[in-house]
């Protein structure tokens, strides 16, 4: 078996998380793809931070909604890094990308930036928002999303082909063999989340999981080799 190794906020076990060291690191770990997430500033950028605050993984704090580009850019996100936008992820790596958006307002932003640059090729669109996959599809025709949950129903399946999703991505701590065959039989993939340890990399072959996000470098060569 073949799967993909997706690097959690570039590789968030060894750099700061959402930095663009974090993402030259994981692109030098040889990840197939690296995952990132997206808030609007105040004054509309696509900043590049997991959070809704700034508290937990820079030196300032308060939303991100609050502060315009230029703040953002004053505060310290691990090791000198600073915060950064959607677009300088663009230029300083030629990985693939899956960019997760939080609500339809960063699904319109980034909307625009995907078909100005042509990104359907190279950007996936992830959320945990049914609202927020369904309305970036809408925007930009033949973009591949992910319903992402860490949670979910019995209609999980059903919900991803609600909003046109091609991909699940779940909770590897909840997941059932029963979720993903139900997945893999109305033609959705499915990736596993996170996926840090031997025992989640045997989960992984033991479920049949076609990719694998991970928060270390490492994952990716014993995953090739586990499963």
């Amino acid at each position: 078996m073949t799967f993909l190794t997706i690097g959690h906020r570039g590789v968030m076990g060894v750099e700061p998380e959402n930095t663009l060291r974090s993402f030259v690191r994981a692109e030098q770990a040889g990840m197939d793809a690296i995952e990132l997430d997206l808030h609007l500033s105040k004054d509309g950028a696509l900043a590049v931070m997991h959070d809704a605050d700034v508290a937990r993984t820079t030196d300032g704090t308060g939303p991100i909604a609050g502060k315009t580009l230029a703040e953002l850019r004053e505060l310290d996100a691990g090791e000198g890094e600073r915060v950064p936008v959607f677009e300088e992820v663009l230029d300083t790596v030629a990985s693939p990308l899956q960019a997760e958006i939080k609500d339809a307002a960063a699904a319109r932003a980034l909307a625009g930036v995907m078909v100005r640059r042509g990104l359907v090729g190279r950007v996936e669109v992830s959320s945990f928002h049914d609202e927020a996959v369904a309305e970036i599809a809408r925007l930009v025709p033949g973009v591949r999303t992910v319903l992402i949950a860490g949670r979910w129903g019995g209609d999980v399946v059903e919900r991803a082909k609600a909003v046109g999703a091609a991909t699940l991505a779940l909770n590897i701590r909840r997941l059932t063999l029963e979720v993903v065959e139900e997945a893999h039989r109305e033609g959705l993939k499915v990736i596993g989340w996170v996926v840090n340890t031997q025992d989640h990399l045997r989960l992984v072959r033991a479920l049949g999981l076609d990719s694998a996000t991970t928060d270390f470098p490492e994952i990716r060569r014993a995953g090739r080799f586990t499963a």
